[in-house]
């Protein structure tokens, strides 16, 4: 698989965890479009993480269901991370 599909599948799987993180963690929510958005740049900046640390599936050089998957997972994940961490700071700072 060529960097740049494994790139789209990530940026996809992050604003896919954006959104599943916004509608779990209501109070870190940013609003559907906002969620997306955050999403896929943390599912582009997790894929390339992992593809930084060395970990085999992120990244994708292979085409198998293992490395797929691999890209689906550190995308959503990082979406969803990076959607908790900047509404944890959106909260605290409007309560100041």
């Amino acid at each position: 698989m060529s960097s740049t599909v494994a790139l789209i599948i990530q940026l996809i799987s992050g604003a896919l965890g954006g959104n599943l993180a916004g509608g779990l963690l209501k109070k870190l929510s940013l609003g559907t479009a906002l969620n997306s958005i955050v999403g896929i740049l943390g599912g582009g900046l997790g894929g390339q993480i992992l593809k930084a640390l060395g970990v085999g599936f992120a990244g994708g050089g292979s085409a198998d269901i293992g490395g797929i998957i691999g890209n689906i997972l550190g995308g959503g994940v990082g979406g969803g991370v990076l959607l908790a961490i900047i509404g944890a700071i959106k909260n605290a700072l409007s309560k100041k």
